[in-house]
Protein backbone atom coordinates (compact mmCIF):
# COMPACT_ATOMS: atom_id res chain seq x y z
CA UNK A 1 0.00 0.00 0.00
CA UNK A 2 1.45 3.39 -1.02
CA UNK A 3 2.26 5.72 1.74
CA UNK A 4 0.22 8.68 2.62
CA UNK A 5 0.94 12.11 1.09
CA UNK A 6 0.78 13.34 4.51
CA UNK A 7 1.01 12.50 7.82
CA UNK A 8 0.53 14.65 11.24
CA UNK A 9 1.66 13.49 14.31
CA UNK A 10 1.21 14.59 17.87
CA UNK A 11 0.48 18.31 16.89
CA UNK A 12 -0.37 20.49 19.65
CA UNK A 13 -0.64 24.12 19.85
CA UNK A 14 -0.50 26.44 22.78
CA UNK A 15 -1.10 29.99 23.05
CA UNK A 16 -0.10 30.90 26.82
CA UNK A 17 -1.76 28.85 29.29
CA UNK A 18 -4.31 27.95 26.66
CA UNK A 19 -4.58 24.48 24.54
CA UNK A 20 -5.93 24.92 21.44
CA UNK A 21 -5.16 21.56 20.10
CA UNK A 22 -3.87 18.46 21.94
CA UNK A 23 -2.01 15.68 20.16
CA UNK A 24 -3.70 15.30 16.81
CA UNK A 25 -2.03 12.87 14.49
CA UNK A 26 -3.75 12.54 11.22
CA UNK A 27 -3.19 10.76 7.82
CA UNK A 28 -4.57 11.39 4.31
CA UNK A 29 -3.75 8.89 1.31
CA UNK A 30 -3.13 10.32 -1.97
CA UNK A 31 -6.57 10.82 -3.82
CA UNK A 32 -8.60 10.94 -0.51
CA UNK A 33 -10.36 13.61 0.98
CA UNK A 34 -10.11 14.34 4.48
CA UNK A 35 -13.16 15.46 6.88
CA UNK A 36 -12.00 17.44 9.81
CA UNK A 37 -15.21 18.06 11.73
CA UNK A 38 -16.09 20.11 15.07
CA UNK A 39 -17.73 23.10 16.25
CA UNK A 40 -16.80 26.55 16.30
CA UNK A 41 -13.46 26.72 18.57
CA UNK A 42 -12.86 22.86 18.65
CA UNK A 43 -9.74 23.45 16.84
CA UNK A 44 -9.96 22.44 12.99
CA UNK A 45 -8.56 25.64 11.41
CA UNK A 46 -5.84 25.94 13.51
CA UNK A 47 -4.86 22.16 12.96
CA UNK A 48 -5.33 23.19 8.68
CA UNK A 49 -2.65 25.99 9.47
CA UNK A 50 -0.27 23.86 11.18
CA UNK A 51 -0.04 21.15 8.24
CA UNK A 52 0.11 24.10 6.09
CA UNK A 53 2.57 25.50 8.54
CA UNK A 54 1.02 28.94 8.37
CA UNK A 55 0.70 28.47 12.31
CA UNK A 56 3.71 26.98 13.99
CA UNK A 57 2.68 23.81 15.76
CA UNK A 58 4.30 23.83 19.74
CA UNK A 59 4.93 20.25 19.02
CA UNK A 60 4.30 17.56 16.73
CA UNK A 61 5.44 16.76 13.42
CA UNK A 62 4.22 17.12 9.54
CA UNK A 63 5.69 15.26 6.59
CA UNK A 64 4.71 15.94 3.04
CA UNK A 65 5.63 13.21 0.82
CA UNK A 66 8.30 12.08 3.05
CA UNK A 67 9.36 15.77 3.34
CA UNK A 68 9.31 17.00 7.21
CA UNK A 69 7.51 20.46 6.81
CA UNK A 70 8.39 22.19 9.54
CA UNK A 71 11.84 21.78 9.51
CA UNK A 72 12.42 22.89 5.66
CA UNK A 73 14.19 25.58 4.69
CA UNK A 74 13.31 29.23 2.84
CA UNK A 75 13.72 27.13 -0.51
CA UNK A 76 11.98 23.78 0.48
CA UNK A 77 8.89 25.80 1.77
CA UNK A 78 8.53 26.86 -1.56
CA UNK A 79 8.81 24.51 -3.32
CA UNK A 80 6.29 22.78 -1.27
CA UNK A 81 3.56 25.88 -1.68
CA UNK A 82 3.65 24.96 -4.98
CA UNK A 83 2.41 21.61 -4.19
CA UNK A 84 -0.04 22.75 -1.38
CA UNK A 85 -3.70 25.11 -2.16
CA UNK A 86 -5.96 26.40 0.44
CA UNK A 87 -9.51 27.94 0.27
CA UNK A 88 -10.35 29.74 3.16
CA UNK A 89 -14.10 30.72 4.80
CA UNK A 90 -14.47 33.85 3.42
CA UNK A 91 -14.83 34.48 -0.27
CA UNK A 92 -14.29 38.24 0.20
CA UNK A 93 -11.96 38.46 2.52
CA UNK A 94 -9.50 36.15 0.40
CA UNK A 95 -9.27 38.63 -2.23
CA UNK A 96 -7.69 41.42 -2.13
CA UNK A 97 -10.22 44.40 -3.50
CA UNK A 98 -8.09 46.93 -5.51
CA UNK A 99 -7.25 43.98 -7.82
CA UNK A 100 -8.56 43.07 -10.75
CA UNK A 101 -9.26 39.08 -11.32
CA UNK A 102 -6.77 38.82 -13.84
CA UNK A 103 -4.10 40.09 -11.54
CA UNK A 104 -5.66 37.56 -8.51
CA UNK A 105 -5.17 34.75 -10.87
CA UNK A 106 -2.16 35.54 -12.14
CA UNK A 107 -0.32 36.23 -9.07
CA UNK A 108 0.84 32.86 -7.79
CA UNK A 109 2.64 32.26 -11.25
CA UNK A 110 4.44 36.12 -10.46
CA UNK A 111 5.23 34.58 -6.78
CA UNK A 112 6.76 31.50 -8.00
CA UNK A 113 8.44 32.97 -11.35
CA UNK A 114 8.64 30.21 -13.25
CA UNK A 115 5.44 30.34 -15.89
CA UNK A 116 6.39 33.57 -18.12
CA UNK A 117 2.77 34.46 -19.76
CA UNK A 118 1.86 38.05 -21.03
CA UNK A 119 -0.85 39.70 -23.22
CA UNK A 120 -3.14 37.07 -24.76
CA UNK A 121 -0.90 34.25 -23.58
CA UNK A 122 -1.15 35.16 -20.47
CA UNK A 123 -5.57 36.14 -20.50
CA UNK A 124 -5.80 32.38 -22.08
CA UNK A 125 -3.79 30.93 -19.43
CA UNK A 126 -6.35 32.70 -16.63
CA UNK A 127 -10.03 32.62 -18.86
CA UNK A 128 -9.07 28.22 -19.18
CA UNK A 129 -8.27 28.39 -14.90
CA UNK A 130 -11.73 30.56 -14.89
CA UNK A 131 -13.98 28.15 -17.11
CA UNK A 132 -13.02 24.82 -15.13
CA UNK A 133 -14.84 26.58 -11.96
CA UNK A 134 -17.58 27.87 -13.84
CA UNK A 135 -16.62 31.21 -15.06
CA UNK A 136 -15.56 33.05 -18.49
CA UNK A 137 -12.90 35.85 -19.59
CA UNK A 138 -15.64 38.49 -18.58
CA UNK A 139 -14.43 38.22 -15.03
CA UNK A 140 -10.93 39.41 -15.72
CA UNK A 141 -11.13 43.23 -15.62
CA UNK A 142 -13.07 43.16 -12.69
CA UNK A 143 -13.25 43.92 -9.37
CA UNK A 144 -13.96 41.06 -6.19
CA UNK A 145 -16.71 43.41 -5.23
CA UNK A 146 -18.55 42.89 -8.43
CA UNK A 147 -19.44 39.17 -7.83
CA UNK A 148 -21.64 37.23 -5.43
CA UNK A 149 -20.46 35.40 -2.76
CA UNK A 150 -20.19 32.17 -4.87
CA UNK A 151 -18.43 33.20 -7.58
CA UNK A 152 -15.84 34.64 -5.56
CA UNK A 153 -15.22 31.50 -3.54
CA UNK A 154 -15.22 30.20 -7.53
CA UNK A 155 -12.25 32.59 -8.17
CA UNK A 156 -10.14 31.50 -5.11
CA UNK A 157 -10.46 27.84 -5.94
CA UNK A 158 -9.30 29.05 -9.75
CA UNK A 159 -5.90 30.35 -7.89
CA UNK A 160 -5.48 27.87 -5.32
CA UNK A 161 -5.11 25.83 -8.05
CA UNK A 162 -3.43 27.46 -10.50
CA UNK A 163 0.10 25.84 -9.76
CA UNK A 164 -1.54 22.69 -10.06
CA UNK A 165 -1.03 21.55 -6.52
CA UNK A 166 -1.22 17.99 -5.22
CA UNK A 167 -2.74 19.03 -1.77
CA UNK A 168 -5.50 21.30 -0.94
CA UNK A 169 -7.45 22.53 2.00
CA UNK A 170 -10.68 23.58 2.48
CA UNK A 171 -11.22 25.67 5.38
CA UNK A 172 -15.20 26.24 5.52
CA UNK A 173 -15.52 26.81 1.60
CA UNK A 174 -19.03 26.87 1.85
CA UNK A 175 -20.26 28.55 5.35
CA UNK A 176 -20.34 31.63 4.29
CA UNK A 177 -22.50 30.64 1.34
CA UNK A 178 -26.29 30.17 0.79
CA UNK A 179 -27.41 26.77 0.74
CA UNK A 180 -28.25 26.36 -2.85
CA UNK A 181 -24.52 28.33 -3.68
CA UNK A 182 -22.53 26.66 -1.61
CA UNK A 183 -24.42 23.44 -2.90
CA UNK A 184 -23.05 24.12 -6.10
CA UNK A 185 -20.00 24.89 -4.96
CA UNK A 186 -19.43 21.30 -3.46
CA UNK A 187 -20.50 19.48 -6.20
CA UNK A 188 -17.49 22.03 -8.10
CA UNK A 189 -14.47 20.56 -5.60
CA UNK A 190 -16.35 17.24 -5.89
CA UNK A 191 -15.64 17.31 -9.72
CA UNK A 192 -12.24 18.87 -9.59
CA UNK A 193 -10.74 16.40 -6.63
CA UNK A 194 -11.84 13.81 -9.15
CA UNK A 195 -10.55 14.88 -12.20
CA UNK A 196 -7.22 16.44 -10.93
CA UNK A 197 -6.67 13.75 -8.55
CA UNK A 198 -6.58 15.98 -5.47
CA UNK A 199 -5.74 14.70 -1.91
CA UNK A 200 -7.86 17.58 0.37
CA UNK A 201 -8.40 18.49 3.79
CA UNK A 202 -11.91 19.34 4.02
CA UNK A 203 -12.70 21.13 7.30
CA UNK A 204 -16.34 21.17 8.12
CA UNK A 205 -18.89 21.54 11.10
CA UNK A 206 -21.21 19.65 8.85
CA UNK A 207 -21.03 15.58 9.68
CA UNK A 208 -24.17 15.40 6.52
CA UNK A 209 -21.82 17.54 4.18
CA UNK A 210 -18.90 15.83 5.41
CA UNK A 211 -20.56 12.37 4.83
CA UNK A 212 -21.62 13.99 0.85
CA UNK A 213 -18.25 14.60 0.12
CA UNK A 214 -15.16 12.76 1.98
CA UNK A 215 -14.09 9.19 2.19
CA UNK A 216 -13.24 9.39 6.31
CA UNK A 217 -13.56 11.84 9.05
CA UNK A 218 -11.99 12.80 12.00
CA UNK A 219 -14.06 14.38 14.96
CA UNK A 220 -12.40 17.14 16.87
CA UNK A 221 -13.78 18.40 20.55
CA UNK A 222 -11.60 20.45 22.53
CA UNK A 223 -8.84 20.39 20.26
CA UNK A 224 -8.34 16.26 20.63
CA UNK A 225 -9.65 14.09 18.21
CA UNK A 226 -12.62 11.67 19.64
CA UNK A 227 -13.81 9.67 16.62
CA UNK A 228 -12.22 8.69 13.32
CA UNK A 229 -13.33 6.37 10.14
CA UNK A 230 -14.84 5.64 7.34
CA UNK A 231 -17.32 9.30 6.67
CA UNK A 232 -20.22 6.91 5.55
CA UNK A 233 -19.78 4.54 9.08
CA UNK A 234 -19.28 7.46 11.19
CA UNK A 235 -22.48 9.26 10.28
CA UNK A 236 -24.71 6.00 10.26
CA UNK A 237 -22.99 4.79 13.02
CA UNK A 238 -21.56 7.09 15.40
CA UNK A 239 -19.83 5.52 19.02
CA UNK A 240 -19.41 8.88 20.27
CA UNK A 241 -22.27 11.06 21.69
CA UNK A 242 -20.51 14.57 20.51
CA UNK A 243 -20.43 13.03 17.04
CA UNK A 244 -23.77 12.49 17.31
CA UNK A 245 -25.14 15.77 18.12
CA UNK A 246 -23.17 17.51 15.32
CA UNK A 247 -25.10 14.70 12.91
CA UNK A 248 -28.26 15.99 14.74
CA UNK A 249 -27.19 19.66 14.94
CA UNK A 250 -27.16 19.93 10.91
CA UNK A 251 -29.67 19.23 8.04
CA UNK A 252 -28.74 16.87 5.70
CA UNK A 253 -27.12 18.17 2.71
CA UNK A 254 -28.56 17.71 -0.28
CA UNK A 255 -26.60 18.91 -3.65
CA UNK A 256 -27.56 19.30 -6.99
CA UNK A 257 -27.03 16.42 -9.56
CA UNK A 258 -23.33 15.83 -9.89
CA UNK A 259 -22.14 15.85 -13.67
CA UNK A 260 -19.83 13.44 -14.29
Amino acid sequence: MAAPLLIAEGLVKQYGSSRVVSDVSLSIARGEILGLVGESGSGKSTVARMVLRLVEPTAGSVHFDGIDVLHASDAQMKALRRRMGVVFQDPFAALDPRMRVRDILAEPFAIHNDVQLHGAELDAKLTAMLEEVGLDAAALPRYPHQFSGGQRQRINIARALALQPEFLVLDEPVSALDVSVGAQVINLLRTLQRTRGLTCLFISHSMPLVRYLCDRVAVLHHGRLVETGDAVAVCEHPREAYTQSLIAATPEFTAPALVE
